[in-house]
């Protein structure tokens, strides 16, 4: 009987064995516990470093106002230069006289007139121009033709030609003939033209080597223009005539007219005795024109 009961005790001893594992389960999840409240508190600090970021935008946003508000102030400077432009343009509308000039013109606000033997004629700028010229500066008796309303007039008169001296030209210093100048002006295109002929008519025979002489000098002429101008004489007939031609626009020159005028005639004249050796190349108009 003794024997039967031993072996009960050793159950016993093994169940309390199975329960110390049940204890150790216990332990972990008390580990378990302790970085949970870490993981808390780490929660609560988050919040706090945003509220402090959020202070930070807020103050900034005053600053983007003040930035607003200098934009805002400079607009008004931008205004200020505009209504100022007007007034710098103003001084570019001129004032004009009963001529069409401007107050800047040389001959703005002048009245030229001079005694005639039908009264006293209105001398006009352009015209003006031309007797300054004529008068002034070479020293020549008034020869200008004035019409009635001032709108036109006329200078005649003549010169002498003569040919070069180097040896090189076809017409020489003895070879001397007259041509004939007249001036017109136009005052209401503000035009002044110069037309110097040899008043001597072209021959008929002439009239095609004439003809083919300008067509090769007229490009080469670096102004003016030679023609042949065809009119009707006392007795009705048809005369040809070799004719210079060149023209100075007066309009919009506010100063120095006399001095256009005269570089017209000086130039023309240049051109014209230049012209004029080179068709002597041909030996039947250079006699025509000595003769």
């Amino acid at each position: 009987m003794a024997t039967k009961k031993s072996p009960a005790k050793k159950k016993v001893a093994t169940k309390v064995v199975k329960k110390a594992p049940a204890k150790k389960a216990v332990k972990k999840v008390a580990t378990k516990t302790v970085p949970a409240k870490k993981a808390v508190k780490k929660v609560v600090k988050k919040p706090v470093a945003k509220k402090v970021v959020a202070k930070k935008v807020i103050a900034k946003k005053p600053v983007a106002k003040k930035a607003v508000k200098k934009v805002v102030a400079k607009k008004p400077a931008l205004k200020k230069t505009t209504k100022k432009s007007p007034k710098a343009a103003a001084p570019k509308q001129l004032k004009v006289d009963q001529y069409g000039l401007e107050e800047d013109d040389e001959f703005y606000g002048l009245y030229f007139a001079k005694s005639t033997k039908k009264g006293l004629v209105e001398v006009k700028p352009c015209t003006f121009s031309l007797m300054y010229w004529w008068k002034g500066l070479l020293g020549y008796p008034d020869m200008i033709e004035i019409s009635k309303d001032s709108n036109t007039a006329m200078l005649q008169f003549e010169s002498t030609f003569g040919g070069g001296d180097s040896g090189e030209t076809e017409l020489t210093e003895k070879d001397v003939f007259d041509v004939d100048h007249i001036i017109e002006v136009d005052e209401e295109e503000q035009l002044v033209s110069l037309y110097s002929y040899v008043p001597i008519p072209v021959p008929e025979k002439l009239i095609g080597a004439l003809g083919l002489s300008i067509l090769n000098i007229n490009p080469e002429t670096r102004y003016g223009n030679l023609e042949i101008c065809s009119t009707d004489n006392e007795d009705g007939q048809n005369e040809h005539f070799l004719r210079y031609r060149a023209a100075t626009y007066l309009r919009g020159v506010k100063s120095g007219k006399v001095e256009a005028i005269e570089s017209m005639v000086t130039n023309g004249s240049e051109f014209f005795g230049l012209a004029l050796d080179a068709m002597c190349v041909n030996k039947s108009i250079k006699k025509w024109l000595l003769s």
